[in-house]
């Protein structure tokens, strides 16, 4: 006579763990439905722009309040020259301080010029405008943009980029305010993947008699790229989107530059000037609002590429 056993009853989760997973759950779906508010908002925001000059918005250098005629070329040719300029005067700077961190530095050492690197990185950014504007403006202006517009300002091809007076404003010292900000978010990404490379590739490159640099170019560049690219996307998101510091030392003139010392704007100094002036209902603030889904796009472009990039590196 055969007996029949009786399956185990099915175990009941406890009350906290259900209670954590359901705040867990609710906390990352409202970070998408905050992310799909702000786009919402700011695309509904702007649609009366979108709607009065269609692509011509994307096209026209024109910001004239007063005949209610608006455009986004000169602002979103601000942000991008301003980021490129910073990233191509970070990333060298942010590259030697990893390398020196993880290569060079003596071990006691580490530790402390980590901190400080991090450190830079909580710097509020009125901080550095105040500081670029009263440290560096005044020096650019009696010193770097005098001597590069007498030497450079005559060369065929580029001379154009170093020609006009030296306010000590501008593009160019937009974008350095902008590089020293990045520096500490790039340079933190990249000591941090160097750190990763497995200790035996290094050690096998040193003992076939490799220099620290040849170790650094043949191994450790290789082996980290895609994750020190997602690093440096993450600093040009950064650059993207900052605002005071930029207003300070832009020169804030709604016009395309074609030397790095003259006046410009961006996206982000141009709202916070003009969003205070702005009427309620008013074509001019849908125009803002319009600036502003365009940057969260630009911005958003940006950041995914570089998590994708990031996400890659870690799988490799």
């Amino acid at each position: 006579m055969t007996q029949t056993v009786a399956a185990p009853a099915p175990s009941r989760r406890p009350i906290g763990d259900l209670a954590f997973e359901i705040l867990a759950t609710a906390a990352g779906v409202l970070v998408l439905a905050l992310l799909g508010a702000i786009i919402v908002s700011l695309f509904i925001g702007g649609l009366p722009a979108f709607r009065q000059f269609g692509v011509g918005f994307l096209t026209s250098a024109d910001w004239d309040p007063v005949q209610q005629v608006f455009g986004a070329v000169v602002p979103i040719y601000g942000t991008i020259i301003t980021s490129i300029l910073a990233l191509l005067m970070a990333v060298p700077v942010a590259f030697g301080i990893a390398f020196w961190l993880t290569e060079l530095a003596p071990t006691w050492l580490r530790r402390p010029v980590g901190t400080a690197v991090e450190l830079l990185a909580a710097v509020p950014s009125i901080i550095y405008g105040m500081w670029g504007f009263f440290i560096i403006v005044p020096f650019m202006g009696d010193y770097i943009q005098p001597v590069l517009i007498d030497w450079l300002g005559d060369l065929p091809l580029i001379g154009f980029l170093f020609q006009g007076p030296p306010f000590g404003t501008g593009i160019f010292t937009a974008a350095l305010i902008l590089a020293v900000m990045v520096i500490p978010f790039i340079a933190a990404t990249m000591r941090d993947v160097f750190q990763t490379v497995p200790p035996v590739f290094k050690e096998s490159a040193y003992g076939l008699g490799c220099t620290t640099w040849e170790v650094m170019r043949s191994i450790v560049i290789p082996y980290t790229s895609t994750s020190v690219v997602g690093g440096i996307m993450l600093g040009l998101g950064r650059a993207l989107g900052e605002t005071m510091a930029v207003t300070f030392v832009i020169g804030n003139t709604n016009r395309i530059s074609t030397s790095l010392f003259g006046p410009g704007n961006t996206i982000a100094s141009l709202v916070a000037l003009e969003f205070p002036e702005s009427p309620a209902g008013s074509l001019k603030l849908a125009s803002l609002l319009a600036l502003g889904f365009l940057l969260f796009v630009i911005s958003f472009i940006v950041l995914a590429i570089s998590r994708l990039l990031l996400r890659k590196g870690k799988v490799a």
